[in-house]
């Protein structure tokens, strides 16, 4: 008995108010208070821990991260395009040309204006803005020992318990989930508003990849209109070689752009936006898989059982140590 109040000592919650360990080796009752308190403590613990795990979850709360590899990218094709015209011997100064710049850049979006509606173009800057961000690691694994712990609770307590965590969820689509298993609803009709609601993101997510996709076919056929241009603008002037050469070389440099902005730019930023949709939507059938299992009342085990498959193999290793 001894030991057992030792091991609530050191194990206990700082919470709870627990007698001393003295007073609770000497005597059965004393002891058995003290399991009892325990147990409702540890039930309390779970619980603030659940509300925990929920606020600081990239549930509707994703954190900015810096996606590395879009900025590897970006410089590394500065590097090559530098790199190379220095060992080509070609002068980089050359590269400063307004006109083939303004034929590319202004153009592209010329014709993203013509292709699409205004409410649609002013989500560029947004898709743009999300290649660069990136969402926060072990997203999945942390939804997954939440809803393993909200089973436990809507096991212990009932579903209606969950009530009180609806507030705390700040992702909508988890958040109308979870609250149409609270007030009962089928789970057939549950199961299709989930799905009807990923159908629009998905064609939300891919309008958004056309457009990046659309301006990187625009941008190489305008730096060949660029490059005519630019040979128009030397062949008026023969009389001169050293000028037409010079100007023979800046017709070229709209070329450069228009390939460059369209295979180091727009098509890279629209696949990694097909990736990060591909990651979001797995996510979120992870989460509707997650609340049918919690309204078809589903013991924890099952649960990890039925969402582990979501999870990355190579991950699966590292979440079985942290829990």
């Amino acid at each position: 008995m001894a030991r057992r109040a030792g091991f609530v000592r050191d194990g206990g919650h700082p919470g709870c108010s627990i007698g001393s360990t003295e007073s609770a080796a000497g005597k059965d009752e004393d002891a058995a208070k003290i399991i009892c308190i325990v147990c409702v403590c540890w039930m309390r613990v779970d619980r603030r821990r659940c509300r925990r795990r929920i606020a600081s979850l990239a549930l509707g709360k994703r954190g900015i991260f810096l996606e590395k590899s879009t900025l590897i990218g970006l410089l590394s094709g500065l590097f090559a395009i530098f790199g190379g015209m220095v060992l080509k011997g070609a002068p980089i100064s050359s590269l400063n040309n307004p006109a083939a710049f303004m034929i590319i850049i202004l153009g592209t979006f010329a014709c993203l204006f013509t292709a699409f509606r205004m409410d649609e173009m002013k989500m560029l800057p947004k898709l743009i803005k999300m290649t660069f961000q990136a969402p926060p690691s072990h997203q999945k694994g942390e939804l997954l020992q939440l809803f393993i712990e909200l089973s436990q609770i809507a096991r212990r307590e009932g579903i209606l318990a969950l009530e009180s965590r609806v507030e705390d969820i700040s992702d909508p689509f988890f958040k109308t989930g979870l609250s149409m298993v609270i007030d009962g609803m089928d789970p057939d009709f549950v199961g299709d508003v989930l799905d009807a609601e990923i159908s629009v993101m998905q064609e939300r997510h891919t309008l958004g990849r056309l457009m990046l996709m659309q301006a990187g076919t625009y941008a190489p056929t305008l730096g060949v209109l660029g490059a005519v241009i630019g040979l128009i603008a030397a062949l008026s002037n023969l009389s001169d070689v050293n000028v037409v050469g010079h100007a023979i070389a800046a017709a070229f440099v709209a070329t450069i752009l228009g390939i460059y902005t369209a295979y180091v730019l727009w098509l890279p930023w629209a696949n990694k936006l097909k990736i990060m949709s591909d990651s979001e939507i797995g996510q979120k059938r992870m989460i509707v898989e997650g609340i049918l299992s919690l309204q078809a009342g589903d013991s924890p085990t099952a649960i990890e059982a039925k969402l582990m498959v979501f999870i990355p193999q190579s991950e699966r290793e590292s979440l079985k140590k942290e829990a």
